[in-house]
Parts: structure tokens; C-alpha cells; sequence
């Protein structure tokens, strides 16, 4: 297995990240996103669910209160914000894990951060300025993934020239634009960006070719769980849960080749249980067995 030590600094906290990827659990406080839309609009359920996502095995936990699935209406400001800070605010105080807030609105990243939260997760990779201006006045650990588009436009016709070349581009400018603005590299870590402004074939090119977009020594976060190209590949329609052993088929080809430090998962149990198996049946790097 690649041996590889990749840091990344998230408030107080730092990660040194080898050949095991930290397990972030999803927790989306939404209607209408794609996989669990409406399971956890009650602050209740969403702040048990994480607990178990946690018991599970999660490393961190990841509450968004807007969908960025294709075609997602977006919401009001203070919309998101009733939906995400009660979970938050709860979580924070009873799970030990990071937590990370899935936005790109800098009123909503400010208001998490300051109720527990230590982690923003932008899908837009901090293209508000406003947003570059939070980063900058805190400690907090970023993750910036690559889009094409918006949710509302990004599957209509992506078009690459090299979609390895551009995503890799893309991300490497934004966090250059960061460390001029005094924002520690060692904070950020980058997602390409798979299923948001990619075809089929761009997603697939991308899987294989993952450590082509890396951007510098900078963490990969994977976000692949049931996205709509694993019942594609399968030829399988239905349901897109129907996809988590299809998202655990991919994370490990990312795994074996050191190309993901953070997964990004629904079902974290499932994917614990199989990295576990498959981490201690790899062979060892100094050829012991």
C-alpha cells in the first residue's frame, strides 16, 4: 500500500493521513437531495442518525441544510441556516468527531462555525469572496471541490477539453488565490468533483486517472457515494442506494492506489467494515506477511 503521509489542519485538530481514509458521514437536513432527501429534516433524527453514523465509524460528519443534486432549487439564507445549526448545535455537543458544514453561503459557514462546526465543505471551492474573507479570519479546515456549472445547469452539456487537466487546473488556482490571501495550504484538502458538471465518461476518466488531479500535497476528498454513475455502470436502474457496494467497489481502487484521504459516505458502516477487511488482508509494504 502507498505510504504516503498527507496533513491536514481542521481548528485545533490536524490529521496525518496515510493508507486509511478518515470515513466523513453524510447527514443531509434537506427534502429534496438525491439519496436521503427528508429522512432527517427533524433535528432530532438528523442529530441521532450522526450519532450512529459515528458509531459506525465515521471521522467526521458532514451537515448540509441545501441540496446540490442536479437541478436543486435553491434556498433562502435563513432557510438553510433553520435547518442546519439545531444539528450543529447538538452534534457538537455529543459526538467527538469534527464536524464539517456542507455550504457555499458565508453567513451559513460563519454560523456553524461559530456552533461547533470546524470544517466548511464548499462546492463552489470558495468562489464567493465573501467566503475566501471567513476562511481567512479562521482556523478552519477547507474543502474545495471542483464544479462546472451550478446545480441547476451542471449536467445540461459539460464539455472538457481534459477533464483531468482542467479539474486539477481549476483546484490548483483557487488554492493559490487562498495562500496569497494568508490561507495555510495545510488546511485545505480538494475533490474533484465527481458527478457535478461530468458525463459519464468524464467520471470514469477521472476514477482512474484520480492521482493526475491531485493538487500538490493537498488531501483528496471523494465524494461517490450513490451518485447516479455507479447504476450507469452497473446497468442497473432503481434506487440509488442500490449503489452502495458499486461506492465501495470504487473507494477501494482509490484506496489501493493512495488516491483518497477522505470519503465521503452514506453508508459508513458498509465501507468501515470492507476498508477494515481490505487494509488487513493488503500486503505490507515491507513485504512481511
Amino acid at each position: 500500500m502507498p505510504a504516503t503521509v498527507y496533513r491536514w489542519r481542521c481548528g485545533t485538530r490536524e490529521f496525518a493521513l496515510g493508507a486509511r481514509p478518515l470515513l466523513m458521514g453524510i447527514i443531509n437536513v434537506t427534502p429534496d437531495s438525491f439519496s436521503d432527501g427528508g429522512q432527517w429534516l427533524d433535528p432530532a433524527r438528523a442529530i441521532a442518525h450522526g450519532e450512529e453514523l459515528v458509531a459506525a465509524g465515521a471521522d467526521l460528519l458532514d451537515i448540509g441544510g441545501e441540496s446540490t443534486r442536479p437541478g436543486a432549487t435553491p434556498v433562502s439564507e435563513a432557510e438553510e441556516l433553520r435547518r442546519i445549526l439545531p444539528v450543529v448545535e447538538g452534534l457538537a455537543q455529543r459526538v467527538p468527531v469534527p464536524l464539517s458544514i456542507d455550504t457555499s453561503k458565508p453567513a451559513v459557514a460563519r454560523a456553524a462555525l461559530a456552533a461547533g462546526a470546524t470544517i466548511i465543505n464548499d462546492v463552489t471551492a470558495l468562489a464567493d469572496p465573501a467566503m475566501r474573507d471567513l476562511a481567512a479570519g479562521t482556523n478552519a479546515g477547507l474543502i474545495l471541490m471542483h464544479m462546472q456549472g451550478t446545480p441547476q445547469t451542471m449536467q445540461l452539456a459539460p464539455h472538457y477539453e481534459d477533464v483531468v487537466r482542467e479539474v486539477r487546473e481549476s483546484l490548483e488556482k483557487r488554492l493559490a488565490e487562498l495562500v496569497t490571501r494568508g490561507i495555510e495550504a495545510e488546511r485545505v484538502a480538494c475533490d474533484p468533483g465527481i458527478g457535478f458538471g461530468k458525463r459519464l465518461e468524464h467520471n470514469l476518466r477521472l476514477l482512474r486517472e484520480l492521482e493526475a488531479t491531485r493538487v500538490a500535497d493537498r488531501p483528496m476528498c471523494l465524494g461517490v457515494s450513490r451518485k447516479g454513475f455507479i447504476n450507469r455502470v452497473l446497468g442497473r436502474p432503481g434506487p440509488v442506494e442500490h449503489g452502495d457496494g458499486g461506492t465501495v467497489g470504487v473507494v477501494l481502487q482509490a484506496v489501493a492506489r493512495g488516491s483518497v484521504q477522505i470519503a465521503r459516505i452514506h453508508n459508513v458502516g458498509l465501507l468501515h467494515d470492507a476498508l477494515t477487511l481490505f487494509l488487513a488482508t493488503a500486503p505490507r509494504s515491507d513485504g512481511s506477511e
